[in-house]
């Protein structure tokens, strides 16, 4: 029981939202659908939060976080920084991108000081020598590998704090009530334990499709008269 509570606890460090690596500062697009009226509303927040989770994550982020976490397993370096450099071609807006290594390299930063894990520091050496980028999906999985979590805990954390920043933001831009907040969190409890089943094996048929809407309201967030957020 000890054993099992220290991996929770694990877990529950791994997605602190008070974790200093800069999250909180990053929309992804969503402060441009707000602008937009395309997300203005309880409903569409979460038809919004939900698409991503089912359409977008399960197969981008998701996805390569699975493979990397099996790579880990294996341990497999090479495979490592092919899925990173992978990720970095399928970012196609620039602040996502960014946005996505730096919370990367951070939290790598953090964790690297406690997992005593030999591919960490190799990896954490690709970087440095500019082999690998660090993105965040990669250094969740390695993390999270390293404190031995297992892999449908670790893809159920991840999405759920990919979701709760969402839905934080979408709060604040709209703007919502928290109680209306706290209610899309409790809808997506279904999407989020989909999205981990459909990513648990992703397809590689699938792996880095396509979200045109997001991906043109990403790019199109560095151009917006007025921004609260990075991304």
């Amino acid at each position: 029981m000890a054993q099992a509570l220290t991996q929770l606890g694990a877990l529950l460090h791994l997605v602190d939202p008070t974790l200093p690596i800069g999250g909180f500062n990053h929309s992804n697009g969503l402060e441009t659908f707000v602008q937009q009226g395309k997300v203005n509303s309880k409903n569409s927040l979460e038809e919004y939060v939900r698409t991503q989770l089912l359409q977008n994550w399960t197969y981008n982020d998701g996805a390569y976080l699975s493979l990397a976490f099996d790579a880990m397993e294996r341990y497999d370096l090479a495979r490592l920084i092919e899925l990173d450099q992978e990720l970095a071609a399928t970012k196609i807006a620039r602040q996502v991108r960014e946005g996505s290594y730096k919370l990367g390299v951070r939290l790598l930063k953090i964790f690297i000081r406690y997992e005593n894990h030999p591919l960490l520091a190799e990896f954490q050496q690709a970087v440095t020598e500019k082999r690998a980028n660090g993105f965040f999906p990669v250094v969740f999985a390695m993390v999270a590998n390293a404190m031995r979590l297992g892999k449908a805990e670790t893809l159920y954390a991840f999405y759920y704090n990919a979701a709760v920043g969402s839905v934080t933001n979408g709060v604040k831009l709209i703007p919502l009530s928290q109680m209306d907040g706290q209610d899309i969190l409790f809808e997506l409890r279904s999407p989020i334990a989909s999205a981990v089943e459909n990513s648990l094996d992703p397809d590689l048929d699938w792996l880095g499709a396509a979200t045109l809407a997001n991906d043109v309201r990403s790019m199109q967030h560095e151009q917006l008269y007025t921004r609260l957020y990075m991304s």
